[in-house]
């Protein structure tokens, strides 16, 4: 059985050039062997393997938008569908988060305060205490971001695990499904490097980099999701 990582974008090439892309720092995250996950690069047009051969996946974030419906990104939603129907392991971060929420029923849409950016503090709500991915971390961690689009509705049946005052749907499960709007493999420097890239667009918005980037921390806690669910597939396995 296939572990996936789900390509849904890629970050900027000086920063690639650098640090790695998204799968370079989930990977890390997620530990185990090399090997262990593969990639497959649905943006550029890569075909996903069977449900039936998958024990668990996780989506990228990308600098597409899930309100424009590319051909993709709609095929990936109808896989997540049959996924989530077979209840296979997948976690959606940012723009998987996204898309996990509008696959299932639930609405995205621009942010009306505008873009979040830099790492925020976010915090559990009441029924992280009982799931099996955010049971015990610290009722309130910093996370990094960098989002213009949210779940603006979530999808029936979903269960709000966390939250801030700026983002009512920072994490949620549905079944065997978890997204995340923040970005659990997003190291310092990662985080660091895309505040310098959009200070112009982040100025734009009112919201100065070097501020954001002057409040940078690290995020461990919100690494250990990735961690975690690594921890998931491996018990499922055994």
């Amino acid at each position: 059985m296939q572990k996936i990582i789900i390509k849904t974008g890629r970050t900027y090439p000086a920063l690639a050039a650098q640090l790695g892309d998204f799968e370079d720092w989930i990977t890390r995250e997620l530990g185990g062997e090399p090997g262990d996950w593969r990639v497959v690069d649905v943006q550029q047009g890569e075909t996903l393997p069977p449900v039936s051969e998958c024990a668990g996946a996780v989506l990228t974030g990308s600098p597409a938008m899930v309100s424009d419906y590319e051909d993709w990104s709609v095929s990936t939603a109808n896989w997540l569908r049959a996924a989530i129907a077979q209840d296979m392991p997948v976690l959606g971060i940012c723009y998987g988060h996204q898309l996990l929420a509008d696959a299932l029923g639930g609405q995205v849409a621009y942010h009306p305060q505008g873009p979040e950016a830099g790492v925020v503090d976010v915090r559990l709500l009441p029924a992280a205490a009982e799931d099996p991915i955010f049971a015990d971390l610290p009722p309130s961690f910093p996370a990094a971001v960098i989002h213009w689009q949210s779940v603006s509705t979530l999808p029936p049946g979903a269960v709000r695990l966390a939250a801030n005052d700026f983002e009512p749907n920072h994490a949620f499960r549905v079944g065997s499904a978890w997204g995340v709007q923040f970005h659990p493999e997003f190291d310092t420097a990662a985080m660091d490097a895309y505040l310098a890239h959009l200070a112009p667009t982040l100025q734009a918005a009112g919201q100065p980099a070097e501020q954001l980037r002057a409040q940078l921390r690290p995020t461990p806690q919100a690494a250990a999701v990735l961690q975690r669910f690594a921890r998931l597939l491996q018990e499922q396995a055994a």
